[in-house]
């Protein structure tokens, strides 16, 4: 699930349950909401699982327990982050450009 554009979407999203990662994609000083972003979920071992083009500024996906890998494109910059799920709690990671 992906959106969060203006604040009634964005609130209503946060709110949303059954997802167990929760991505946040933000960019500059005043961490702005970025969406647009292109996203590559892989396995540990690096194989593809989940790719999605143009999404965000907020992603809710649903992974069983295990190591990934996030790859994530924007305004032609990449940021990768690691992330292990253990199935059991929510995992939120924050994907920030700079300026």
């Amino acid at each position: 699930m992906a959106g969060g554009i203006g604040q009634d979407e964005s609130k209503a999203l946060l709110q949303t349950q059954g997802y167990n990662l929760h991505l946040v994609f933000s960019t500059g000083s005043g961490n702005k909401y970025l969406s647009d972003v292109d996203v590559l979920i892989q396995s540990e071992k690096g194989d593809a699982l989940l790719s999605l083009n143009q999404v965000g500024p907020i992603l809710y996906v649903q992974l069983p327990a295990n190591k990934y890998r996030v790859v994530a494109k924007a305004n032609g910059h990449e940021e990768r982050r690691t992330v292990a799920l253990n199935g059991k709690s929510i995992d939120t990671v924050n994907i920030h450009w700079s300026d």
